[in-house]
């Protein structure tokens, strides 16, 4: 084999190997690529699974506060009715005349 033919035989070799390294690149770039899209979206579904959760949570306090305000304004209404009656009741007894 001439020098030429070796150096021929040599680079052709080191084209393989640089070609096969690249290849090998490629696939961990692409294995690389798919785990962190993976991860990503793993990622996106928990947030829309607690966003749903905290939207639930905050629906089911938002009906609680509802009910405890309307409690509320029934035993306010309660409660003024009955002072209301206590001072007619008071104006018809100052009303009477005192018994003989």
């Amino acid at each position: 084999m001439t020098d030429q033919e070796e150096q021929s035989l040599k680079e052709t070799k080191r084209a393989e190997k640089r070609a096969a390294e690249e290849i090998k690149q490629l696939a961990r770039d692409e294995a690389r690529r798919k785990d962190t899209l993976a991860r990503e979206q793993a990622i996106e579904e928990d947030q829309k699974k607690r966003k749903i959760k905290r939207a639930e949570k905050r629906a089911a306090e938002e009906i609680k506060q509802l009910a405890r305000d309307e409690a509320r304004r029934k035993d306010t209404i309660a409660r003024e009715q009955a002072i209301a009656e206590a001072q007619e009741a008071r104006k018809l007894k100052d009303k009477k005349p005192p018994p003989e």
